[in-house]
């Protein structure tokens, strides 16, 4: 058995639904280019059914062209900055919420998470992730190239947790860049497989199968 002393979670997917926060955004979206897209539940609607489509990374051009409106980078890029920006209204998932309560105190506890820097911190803020663990490092934070599976942000936390990278666990969603460096470390690696998870039947990168699988965070436990 493991002497496992830090327990490291990955964000999107795996403490929240990576969804909730698109629909969220979408809302936000909606509200703000009302006058270009119309009714802001109808319009949020249309764009939350792309999600699960191969429309899902040009959903702003869909829904501009659906008006008969001319996609133009200037109006895209101010939606996006208006989805990334926006005050997301998430929640833990549950399994995730007893988790962190459950392990804290037993565990040093952190978060690594990739994605565009106000975003995720809008996320971190609006999950109140800081009073629930003792380190948050956000790639973005460490300059360019620094996103996983780059090692800087593992070593970084072991740094600031003071532990050994044996002593390390990584719960993470996406095999195919989430568990490349811990795996090369020395951590334990975990992967969280979610109904509807959208990194769920992703292919792993090459050294970045994780270790253990479970289906629930309830389970943590078990797998050391």
């Amino acid at each position: 058995m493991a002497d496992i002393q830090a327990v490291i979670f990955d964000m999107d997917d795996t403490l929240f639904p990576e969804r909730q926060f698109a629909f969220s955004g979408f809302a936000a979206v909606a509200a703000v280019f009302q006058q270009q897209l119309g009714d802001v539940l109808t319009a949020t609607s249309q764009m939350c059914a792309m999600f699960d489509t191969p429309n899902r990374r040009r959903v702003f051009n869909v829904i501009l062209e659906q008006q008969g409106l001319p996609a133009d980078q200037h109006t895209i890029d101010r939606m996006i900055e208006t989805y990334r920006t926006h005050q997301p209204n998430i929640n833990l998932f549950e399994d995730a919420a007893r988790a962190l309560s459950r392990l804290k105190g037993n565990y040093k506890l952190g978060v690594i998470s990739d994605g565009p820097l106000v975003m995720q911190q809008g996320k971190v803020k609006a999950l109140s992730l800081r009073d629930k663990v003792e380190e948050v490092i956000l790639t973005a934070e460490l300059g360019e190239g620094f996103g996983k599976p780059h090692p800087k942000a593992f070593e970084q936390m072991v740094e600031r947790l003071g532990v050994e990278h044996q002593a390390c666990v990584y719960i993470a969603d996406n095999p195919s860049k989430d568990f490349v460096a811990p795996n090369a470390l020395g951590w334990l690696t975990v992967q969280i497989v979610r109904d509807n998870g959208i990194y769920a039947d992703v292919k792993a990168a090459e050294g970045g199968a994780a270790a253990k699988e479970i289906q629930t965070l309830d389970d943590i436990e078990k797998v050391w």
